[in-house]
């Protein structure tokens, strides 16, 4: 019977080697972004009017960050690829309203990622690489309220993605190692995409001109 429960929301497909949600599947998924973004609405303990604003701006960031993910630098034949600034983009939200709601954007978008382009080979897998891995980036609201927030938020956010990904390197992908020790291959295969991507969006952060505009930015988040 619970085989056939998850035979109802999943399909594996052996040709690649990984799992892929059913029509089902998608819906359950869809529905669970939708119960994350009331969560959003709930955990920001604003004014119903600026709630509102909050899940506009949200939502907008995520498709930012949607759309600027698929414009790739370079791809990885085993997950993962130099993106357009699409972590940027979900560690914003955290910045403009807190780690509670964007830790809730970035399981949103995680799962969001997930129904776009999955490479699945283990539940745990999954939930390390996809909700928990952008879930992090939300971590970047714990700076919002310091000088320099979004620059250490950022930088704590993607290191806590990049250490999701270097465990189901370890646990799930270590037969690609080849000859090299499995903790060295992870943790260099999953810099290899994280930290160009990550240099570059802190170059730009650090320009004082953009401070400036993020102030702006979040002081029009915020108003009422």
């Amino acid at each position: 019977m619970f085989k056939s429960l998850v035979e109802f929301f999943v399909f594996y497909s052996e040709s690649d080697a990984t799992y892929y949600p059913t029509t089902a599947g998608n819906i359950a998924l869809v529905v669970l972004i939708f119960l994350l973004f009331i969560g959003m609405a709930v955990f920001s303990g604003y004014r119903r009017k600026t709630q509102a604003k909050q899940m506009a701006f949200s939502a907008a960031a995520m498709a930012l960050a949607l759309i600027t993910a698929r414009f790739t630098v370079m791809e990885l034949p085993q997950g993962g690829s130099i993106t357009l600034f699409s972590m940027f983009f979900i560690c914003l939200i955290g910045y403009l309203y807190g780690p509670k709601v964007g830790i809730l954007a970035g399981l949103a978008y995680g799962i969001l990622d997930l129904t776009m382009d999955p490479y699945v080979v283990h539940p745990i897998q999954l939930l390390l690489d996809y909700p928990i891995a952008y879930g992090c980036l939300g971590l970047a609201g714990i700076f919002s309220k310091s000088k320099y927030g979004m620059v250490k938020g950022y930088i704590l956010a993607v290191l806590g993605r990049y250490i999701c990904h270097v465990i189901t390197g370890i646990i799930f992908f270590g037969m690609y190692a080849g000859g090299q020790n499995v903790v060295i291959y992870s943790l260099s295969y999953n810099a290899t995409y994280i930290v160009p991507e990550a240099i570059a969006t802190i170059v730009i952060l650090s320009i004082p001109g953009m401070q400036m505009a993020l102030m702006e930015v979040k002081k029009m988040a915020l108003e009422a």
